[in-house]
């Protein structure tokens, strides 16, 4: 009992760690008026500091799950946390040009990359399979409150208090957070004589080679239009203050948080990880269609392509389960974070490419034809990793 309580205690502490994670990979889109204001960030600068927090998150991904499977995800995620998160955080608050962000978001990916593969080395190691996809998708649900948090309550406390201010109180709570997870993880006893696993293994596993491309994509214009383009494309096209965009990114999160908990039930009740995933990418698509169809309708509707592509884009932890279902323990670490290496690399490479369909675009022949282009590069990339996927294996046996 004693030992379910304290690895509970250390969970909740991942937990906290992630929802930083989610936060700070979403803030960006709601200070954008501001910090273009005060130091003279554009969209584009953005999209590059944006982009840089997703590649440093993806580039330390293999050298997260080697330390994962050789030093355990107590001094992995801890270490990495307060070093990067924290310090990056600070950075950021002190910034004075494009360039000082750039260098804050590069610490500050580095160190939320540890955080959630911790929680699932865990999840795999001290729980059945069976209960993995339930598992993950509370977390990930869990985490998802961060986007919350970076939406509406941080333009609140960016007009309030400042968002330097705010940077320094994100720079305490993760310093914190980062101590709490060294006392209180613990990390899963590893059975004697296992063999160690490696990159190289995984990569032999030819059903992940499916499972790559729609891991790759299905996160990757979620992520780019909730963290940084939902921000500028309803500035630009419908003139939206701080509080607007606030209101509408807090829906586009709460609608990701219910798919993300609708999701492990459901996956549980209807038995085909992969039969979800196809029905709820295909809306997905759809939704992008709809704000290729139709930019500059309203407000309104656009809000509700955005919150629709937040619901059914919340496939993450879905994906990776269905991952899960082929690594042998051994491989766990490497694998998940291979997975994890896909995803978060999208967004990256989204960003960046977003960012340079936006600045071809200019001058541009009206104020949604920059983002009419990001929206049609985002659902181009979407069917293409359908359509893969759809070759995909259910399950290893």
């Amino acid at each position: 009992m004693e030992s379910d309580q304290s690895m509970m205690r250390g969970i909740i502490l991942l937990g906290l760690a992630y929802i930083l994670s989610q936060f700070f990979r979403a803030f960006l889109a709601v200070l954008s008026p501001l910090l273009r204001a005060d130091i003279g960030a554009n969209p584009e600068d953005l999209a590059f500091a944006s982009g840089l927090w997703f590649f440093a998150f993806a580039a330390m991904q293999l050298p997260v799950g080697w330390a994962l499977d050789t030093i355990g995800p107590r001094r992995t995620s801890a270490t990495l946390l307060l070093i990067g998160g924290g310090g990056g955080a600070a950075l950021f608050a002190m910034a004075t040009q494009p360039l000082h962000i750039d260098f804050a978001m590069v610490l500050i990916g580095i160190g939320c990359a540890p955080v959630l593969m911790a929680s699932y080395y865990i999840f795999a190691r001290e729980f059945p399979p069976a209960r993995f996809v339930v598992l993950a998708s509370v977390m990930v649900g869990v985490g998802t409150f961060g986007n919350l948090v970076a939406s509406y309550p941080t333009a609140i406390a960016a007009e309030t208090i400042g968002w330097r201010a705010s940077l320094w109180a994100l720079c305490a709570i993760t310093t914190l957070t980062a101590l709490g997870i060294w006392a209180l993880v613990h990390d899963p006893a590893t059975p004697e004589g296992e063999e160690r696993g490696s990159l190289l293994a995984v990569l032999k596993i030819k059903a992940l080679w499916f499972i790559f491309p729609i891991m790759s994509v299905s996160y990757a214009q979620l992520g780019a239009l909730r963290g940084l383009w939902i921000g500028p494309y309803f500035e630009d096209v419908f003139t939206a203050d701080a509080h607007q965009i606030g209101i509408a990114t807090l829906l586009m999160g709460v609608a990701m948080v219910i798919g993300t908990f609708a999701y492990g039930p459901l996956d549980k009740l209807i038995g085909s990880t992969k039969l979800i995933v196809i029905v709820a990418t295909t809306l997905n698509l759809a939704a992008l269609v709809g704000l290729v169809l139709y930019p500059a309708s309203s407000l309104v509707l656009s809000t509700v392509f955005m919150a629709a592509v937040g619901f059914f884009g919340a496939t993450y932890a879905l994906v990776i389960s269905h991952g899960r279902k082929f690594l042998p323990p051994q491989l766990i670490g490497r694998g998940m974070t291979l997975l994890n290496l896909c995803s978060i690399g999208g967004v990256g490479v989204a960003q960046f490419l977003s960012g340079k369909a936006y600045a071809a675009s200019q001058p541009a022949t009206s104020l949604q034809t920059p983002y009419v282009v990001i929206f049609t590069l985002f659902a181009a990339l979407m069917a293409a990793g359908l359509f893969i996927y759809l070759f995909s294996r259910e399950t290893s046996e």
